[in-house]
């Protein structure tokens, strides 16, 4: 008690020298405060020399227990999120700082869409506009592969990275599309339902992977988001751009037994604190696993910048080139006994891929000499974001697009066996060819406005869309097998075909010179929306999201492939109001119950590379006879579901259940001239025609339901996985047509649906061993996959079931370098992308097991 004190300088010092020593390596503030403390105390020293200091005894400081802190509630987990929320509003966007000169690292190109804790999981897609909320609270399914799941996939296309999701299935791109991407989704097509950074791509294109910053799966009816289409779903492509945030430059060099050879070059340059250029390219010399002769060459680039004059203004423009050309697969023929058994149901099917019944997974049939496919997209965007105010954003954007589809490809179908033994037969090797230039001009403009009402946080976008799309469809003369009523004869087909050892692949005499038809179908789409949405956020418990859309669609259509004066010019224009609803209530502030409703609405020739009404497009007059057009499908769709972000918000898990319904659906039907004269509303017969004729009516309807379950993210800090389950039932519940097959089903009413794998399964999942090495795998499944006509599946063909696993494994070498082997399809299972809609198809067969190795350099 009588204890003299120590000047309050040298109390100090005393006091922090009796405390941990320990220092964090990136805090500066004890070390300040330390540096401060001893300037302060070397000026006390200097006047403590004037006179002389007593002894000191300094007390060591008292450890004060603390309170133990309190898990905050429900309520004050809300409260926190409604403040954060209110500064941000209230606040305009800061400018990061620039780290200038460059500053790359291991993260400097992160997925800016994805949790950074848990880059396997996004917390939000990228039209802000549209769903304002995270994807916890966004009453809708959404499944997004970001860029860390795309890079442990190995998946180098949208197909590849799509494929490997459950819920999504390929088709073979009918009507002569033979290589556009064509996915089903939910069990609808959804081939012209894919976008590039919010704007409808198009294109009748194949997608690779280079300029991708992640891939965004939207299910459901889109239509008050996306416009026309868009039933059972949406892809949207995120593409890579410009940051001010630092500099990077990154390379990946691809060595696979496959013989693929790949580069990848992805370089972001900071000019300024407000200007920055990001540009990549892609060079690939490749085959494909278990398919001899096939060649899959690549090369492209991307140049993209972003200019941020004021905090309030952003300006942004991009392009980018891709060009796939190589030798074309269109896979093996398919075996049918001449006279099926009549089947119960599903129980059992006619033959199956030829390959399961000896013919060696390798054989192709196409000529090497001739065949061949070229695969061009040139894309131009550019825009700019104002803020009016922290609460008005105006933004617009202009998308300027040109994409070439050429190819010829040999078709192996109508295989004849002797006495019905598959080991002895013959097929047709017919030709398929295609010219397509498809060119769009669009542009988006959009105004958000954030505003309160009654303790509502509302959120309101309002836009208008304008666009072109116009496509010249031309094949090459004399080498097409899709020929119609009407329209000629196939052309150029070889017969003959061994099964098991094809006799022709390197003759150099057949089809010498390919020249165009000259006589192209002509398409001109025209789009005028207008849509309206608003979110509105209480108190983050309850949330409500409404949209509305009026698509005003014209479409004409010309030439037809044929000088026939018959064959007019034909023209449709259309208006669709759709619109959605949705509920979505938060029981706790990491999880959300939801319900919601929507619209859709799919016009006809909407896909925009089908050249008849069999494939989505508008069929001529016929001899004078009324033309096959047709009014909108329509589709409506419900769903209930929960989102919850558990393992401390870096796992989300979700689970739905939905029902979507389409009327008005086309379908498929033969006419005889007996039957047409009768009367068949939407057929025609033309004159001088013998036997059936294959014509389209609609009236028909069907219905989808099922679960999609999804998780991504991590488990532990070492765990993470992504993945889905998606278990759908289909049935045909109205048709006017009877079965193409009555032997093996008399009509089309209650059959399941074609080109739809009603159980899929994926898994992708890694763990990191060291702070040097990761392994990992994906699982995936697909169901038994069914054959048919344009709606049900009545040709009594399928592909079977299967499971597929890849493994990989990754080595940091150090900061800069990493080392990554894939062993993709270790198990080398055959098995089946895609089976043709025809009485006689053919099948795509899948890659079989490959390995590659990946350097990556991130500087």
């Amino acid at each position: 008690m009588g204890e003299a004190k120590a000047p309050r300088s040298l109390r100090s010092i005393a006091t922090i020298n009796s405390v941990d020593e320990k220092l964090d390596s990136n805090s500066g503030r004890k070390v300040s405060a330390v540096a401060g403390l001893i300037a302060v105390a070397s000026f006390s020293g200097a006047e403590a020399q004037q006179a002389p200091i007593p002894p000191v005894t300094v007390d060591a400081p008292v450890a004060r227990p603390r309170p133990a802190a309190s898990k905050p509630s429900p309520d004050q987990l809300r409260a926190r999120t409604a403040l954060r929320r209110a500064a941000r509003r209230s606040q305009p966007a800061q400018v990061a700082a620039v780290p200038f000169p460059n500053a790359g690292g291991l993260n400097a190109d992160r997925d800016p869409y994805a949790n950074p804790a848990a880059p396997y999981m996004a917390t939000r897609v990228q039209a802000s506009g549209k769903f304002p909320e995270p994807i916890l609270n966004t009453p809708k399914s959404i499944t997004v592969l970001t860029k860390d799941v795309l890079a442990d996939q190995n998946s180098t296309t949208l197909k590849s990275a799509v494929l490997n999701t459950a819920g999504v299935t390929l088709g073979t791109g009918e009507g002569g599309n033979a290589f556009g991407d064509r996915f089903f989704i939910r069990g609808f097509d959804a081939r012209n339902d894919i976008f590039l950074d919010g704007l409808r791509d198009a294109g009748v294109s194949v997608r690779e992977n280079f300029f991708t910053e992640q891939v965004e799966i939207l299910r459901g009816p889109g239509s008050s988001f996306a416009g026309r289409g868009t039933t059972g779903g949406a892809i949207n492509i995120v593409t890579k751009q410009a940051t001010t945030q630092n500099s990077f430059y990154n390379m990946d060099t691809t060595f696979g037994t496959d013989r693929t050879k790949r580069v990848v070059l992805d370089v972001n340059q900071v000019i300024s604190p407000t200007l920055a250029v990001r540009a990549g390219g892609l060079f690939q010399d490749a085959g494909v696993a278990g398919r001899d002769f096939i060649k899959d060459d690549r090369d492209g680039g991307f140049i993209a910048a972003k200019w941020t004059p004021l905090d309030t203004v952003k300006l942004y423009a991009n392009y980018i080139h891709t060009n796939l050309h190589g030798l074309p697969d269109f896979g093996v023929p398919y075996y049918r006994p001449g006279s099926p058994a009549p089947a119960t149901g599903f129980t059992s099917t006619a033959g199956g891929p030829f390959p399961d019944f000896g013919v060696n997974r390798n054989t192709f049939y196409g000529f090497v000499n001739r065949d061949y496919y070229s695969i061009k997209q040139d894309i131009g965007t550019f825009g700019g974001e104002v803020a009016i105010t922290p609460d008005l954003m105006l933004s617009n954007k202009t998308r300027v697009q040109r994409s070439v589809l050429d190819y010829i490809g040999t078709l192996p179908e109508a295989p004849i066996t002797t006495a019905g033994n598959p080991a002895v037969g013959t097929l047709s090797a017919n030709p398929q060819s295609r010219y397509q230039v498809t060119q769009n001009v669009a542009n988006q403009t959009e105004a958000t406005y954030k505003f309160d009402v009654a303790g509502w946080k509302n959120t309101a976008l309002g836009g208008v869309e304008i666009s072109r799309e116009i496509a010249s469809i031309d094949k090459y003369a004399n080498l097409s097998s899709e020929a119609l009523p009407g329209f000629g004869t196939p052309g150029g087909s070889v017969t003959g075909v061994n099964i098991y050892n094809p006799q022709f692949t390197f003759s150099s005499n057949i089809s010498p010179n390919p020249t165009w038809a000259g006589l192209p179908t002509k398409i001109a789409i025209d789009t005028k929306s207008v849509y309206l949405i608003d979110t509105a956020n209480y108190n983050d418990l309850v949330l409500l999201n409404g949209g509305i859309r009026y698509d005003d669609y014209g479409i004409k259509v010309s030439g037809f492939g044929t000088t026939a004066s018959t064959f007019n010019a034909q023209e449709q224009q259309y208006g669709l109001p759709n619109f959605n609803l949705g509920l979505t209530l938060k029981p706790q502030p990491n999880g959300s119950v939801y319900v919601a409703y929507a619209t859709s609405s799919n016009p006809v020739g909407a896909e925009f590379d089908g050249t008849s009404a069999a494939y989505g497009g508008i069929a001529p007059v016929l001899n004078g006879n009324p033309t096959q057009i047709f009014g909108p499908e329509k589709n409506k769709a419900i769903e209930v579901g929960t989102k919850w972000e558990l393992f401390d918000r870096r796992l989300l898990v979700t689970a739905a259940l939905f029902q979507t319904e389409k009327e008005n659906a086309r379908e498929s039907r033969n006419v005889g001239s007996v039957t047409a004269a009768a009367g068949v509303p939407g057929c025609s017969y033309p004159a001088g025609t013998t036997g059936n004729v294959s014509c389209i009516t609609a009236g028909a309807a069907y219905r989808i339901r099922g679960i999609d379950l999804g998780v991504g993210g991590k488990i532990t800090d070492k765990w993470s996985v992504f993945g889905g389950l998606v278990l759908m039932q289909s049935e045909v519940t109205k048709s006017l047509a009877p079965s193409p097959q009555p032997a093996l089903f008399p009509t089309n009413l209650g059959l399941k649906l074609a080109n739809v794998a009603h159980q899929s399964f994926s898994m992708l999942s890694k763990y990191q061993l060291t702070d040097i090495w990761e392994i990992g795998g994906q699982a995936v499944y697909r169901s038994q996959m069914y054959g048919g006509t344009l709606l049900a599946a009545n040709q009594g063909t399928s592909i079977p079931s299967f499971w597929r696993f890849d493994v990989f494994a990754e080595a940091k070498i150090d900061k800069n370098w990493t080392a990554k082997l894939f062993v993709n399809n270790i198990t080398n299972k055959l098995y089946y992308d895609a089976l043709y809609q025809s009485a006689t198809p053919f099948v795509f067969v899948a890659p079989g097991r490959s390995a590659s190795l990946v350097m990556s350099a991130r500087f």
